[in-house]
């Protein structure tokens, strides 16, 4: 993988600024699902599952796999996440767009949380640091490359995680002195 991230298009910031098209992403990843498995697992109608299906594979988020028949006969068609977003820079230059995304993302982590239930729970970390952009860009680049060992390190009877990393620079506060004469 690259250690720079592809700029997305505004068109691509669009087709990401929905929780329900990440989880599609999400549930596509490992095996190519159709529409009504989509529906059944994300507890959505299958009509709003196209609209997103649709939206995901015009950006290139998701593609076609052959048509297949399924249980009862009847032909389905199956989608494959094409991983695309990995390393997709989120930033927009339409206003509030890239916030819609990464709103998004955090949405579709938190349902993935609440649907794997309790005992999913692996490990969770959250703090605050103070870095200039130097600092910044260095801590971005030594995770990304150790998400992509691991990632390089993945194995099939591995146990499928969810990660979300977000880097987002804090509202400034003006700390008052409290101190009295």
């Amino acid at each position: 993988m690259t250690d720079q991230a592809r700029p997305a298009t505004v068109e691509e910031l669009k087709a990401l600024a929905h929780p329900l098209r990440w989880r599609v992403l999400r549930l596509c990843l490992d095996h190519a699902l159709t529409n009504q498995e989509l529906s059944a697992r994300l507890g959505v109608a299958p009509a709003t599952v196209l609209r997103h299906v649709r939206a995901l594979t015009k950006a290139g988020f998701l593609v076609a796999e052959p048509v297949r028949t399924g249980n009862r006969g009847a032909v389905e068609r199956p989608y494959r996440s094409t991983r695309r977003t990995w390393r997709l820079g989120l930033e927009s230059v339409e206003g509030d767009l890239t916030r819609q995304v990464d709103l998004a993302l955090i949405s579709a982590h938190r349902a993935e949380v609440v649907e794997a239930g309790p005992d999913a729970y692996r490990d969770v970390a959250r703090g605050v640091l103070r870095l200039d952009k130097a600092a910044q860009e260095e801590l971005k680049a030594r995770l990304y490359a150790l998400i992509e060992e691991f990632t390089d390190r993945a194995t099939p009877d591995g146990e499928p995680l969810s990660y979300l990393w977000s880097l987002n620079a804090r509202p400034h506060h003006r700390e008052s002195s409290t101190r009295t004469p």
